[in-house]
């Protein structure tokens, strides 16, 4: 059987996956993309969110076809603090990124429902037999773990719930932190899709990767009684458990790659290591990708490794945040870290959301008394080492 060739092989068809695929299209016409992905359709079942502060303007284009509700800003509320906040904020779809890549890329440049068995730098071998050949390979799987870094997990069900009577929401809850504190950090959010159509998720900052579906369902379900929503149907349900990266060995983690293939996504690291958001990463990476001139394996694995560690370096400030979160606040009282937080300028929430803190942003977040045992909190900087290999 005859290999089918292309200049780039993107495995995986996920959020990162699929942005590269769309952004080499868009600015690299002169290359043959292919992308193959082991489930029925591109990005799985999920909805990704993000700010539009978080996105420089010429991503606009990229992501604008994926996106399936805009909202011009976002409310948060705790115990005893609530804020409305003027950023806008967007949610894109697996469905719509299904169809844009399905738009975009050729005929047959689309594999799904197929394995990739084994990869280097520029094969593919695929469980049906199939192989390619590309000047290229890109690694955008994931990965159920971070081997060699640590920290905590952010996880969740959220269920898309059809009501028989409007909820009354004109803008997303980004955190409800009025509920119970139970797991770590546990929080509420909401994004109102239709006036009767509403995505709800119980969310935890937790010391532990197991989730409870049955229980946090039944959250779920309290969390809209409550509200006097009235649940006709559940049209659509996603868990997911996130790593909060707080401490790594990043040489290590990019060793433990070990195949010398260039790689993507959040199997890379390319996340916010405290809130775990992965679509303004994934975006920047893939448009970085566009400006290269040498497509080759090798060539592809070192642009990606610079880019990763860069990511790497550039995190140390929010690994920081996240060991205090984790390591010198109770699971209980964990909320108060985020109530501070969100007291805070909003130019200097939006600019932490992209990651992109100053200097000033970064001495005006630790400034002031702390919400937790000044002790804990420097007892907490000397490492936090709950292993993130496996997530499973």
């Amino acid at each position: 059987m005859q290999p089918d060739t292309c200049d780039i092989a993107i495995l995986g068809g996920g959020l990162a996956g699929g942005l590269i695929a769309l952004a080499l299209s868009a600015r690299r016409p002169d290359l043959r993309v292919m992308i193959v992905e082991r489930g029925e359709k591109l990005g799985g079942h999920h909805i990704w969110s993000f700010f539009a502060s978080d996105l420089p303007s010429t991503a606009q284009a990229l992501v604008e076809p994926m996106i399936a509700a805009r909202w011009d800003g976002y409310s948060v509320h705790f115990p005893s603090f609530s804020r409305a906040l003027s950023t806008p904020y967007r949610s894109v779809t697996s469905e719509r990124l299904d169809l844009a890549v399905r738009a975009t890329l050729p005929p047959g440049c689309v594999l799904t429902g197929v394995e990739v068995v084994s990869a280097t730098p520029v094969t593919v071998a695929l469980g049906d037999g199939r192989r390619i050949a590309a000047r290229g390979v890109i690694d955008a799987r994931g990965s159920n773990g971070l081997p060699h870094m640590g920290g905590g997990w952010q996880k969740f069900l959220g269920r898309m719930l059809c009501l028989s009577t409007p909820h009354g929401l004109t803008a997303p809850i980004v955190m409800d932190g009025r509920v119970e504190q139970a797991d770590g950090y546990h929080f509420i959010y909401c994004l109102p899709f239709s006036p009767t159509e509403i995505f709800v998720e119980d969310t935890y900052y937790s010391d532990s990767p197991m989730l409870d579906v049955p229980k946090l369902g039944r959250r779920l379900a309290n969390y809209a009684a409550l509200q006097g929503w009235q649940v006709e149907t559940i049209s659509y349900e996603e868990t997911g458990v996130l790593p909060v990266i707080a401490s790594g060995d990043f040489d290590a983690f990019w060793a433990a790659g070990g195949n010398g293939v260039a790689r993507a996504g959040a199997g890379a690291g390319l996340l916010h290591p405290l809130t775990s958001y992965s679509l303004p990463e994934a975006v920047r990476f893939a448009l970085h990708l566009t400006t290269l001139d040498n497509f080759s394996g090798s060539s592809l694995e070192r642009a990606s490794h610079a880019w990763v560690a860069d990511h790497w370096r550039r995190g140390r400030f929010y690994r920081m945040l996240s060991r205090m979160l984790f390591g010198a606040a109770r699971p209980d009282v964990r909320w108060r870290v985020l109530e501070r937080f969100y007291r805070l300028p909003e130019p200097l929430i939006e600019r932490f959301y992209a990651g992109q803190s100053t200097l000033t942003d970064r001495l005006r977040i630790l400034a002031g008394k702390p919400p937790v045992s000044v002790t804990a909190a420097l007892a907490s900087l000397a490492g936090y080492g709950r292993p993130l290999a496996d997530l499973a």
